[in-house]
């Protein structure tokens, strides 16, 4: 099998959007508002396009292939240009990112992925709709 970016992928890529460089402790807090949402480590998930993608930590990244859909990617260290990175693209085959297989590339890095795990985005979008509302 051969890992790609698909042209499609590419374009939604420099659409996403592009995470600002900020401060480990930024980092930090964001990781911690999707961790009590991540569930158990997956081996892959379908891709077709990347929505949007949040860094979370040096070499932790959420990304959306879907706008109801996340995951949190760990990728091997060190994968320096990922907290400086513009854009990021994620490697697939058939439309699959697969654990050990594919990466994050992030300027002249290819990072590859060594953990997947799901983020229940509609439970955490809840939670903190129901939070905003008690306070």
């Amino acid at each position: 099998m051969k890992s790609f970016i698909t042209p499609i992928g590419f374009a939604a890529m420099l659409l996403a959007g592009t995470a600002q460089a900020q401060t480990r402790e930024r980092q930090q807090e964001a990781l911690d508002g999707y961790l009590p949402y991540a569930g158990a480590p997956v081996e892959s998930f379908q891709f077709w396009n990347l929505t949007q993608w949040e860094l979370v930590g040096p070499e932790k990244v959420v990304v959306w292939p879907r706008l109801q859909e996340a995951y949190l990617l760990t990728v091997d260290a060190p994968c320096s240009e990922l907290e400086w990175a513009k854009a990021i693209a994620v490697t697939s085959s058939v439309h699959r990112v697969t654990v050990r297989f594919d990466s994050v590339k992030a300027g002249r890095d290819t990072c590859r992925i060594n953990e997947i795990r799901p983020i229940d985005i509609k439970r955490q979008r809840a939670e903190r709709k129901a939070a905003d509302k008690a306070a």
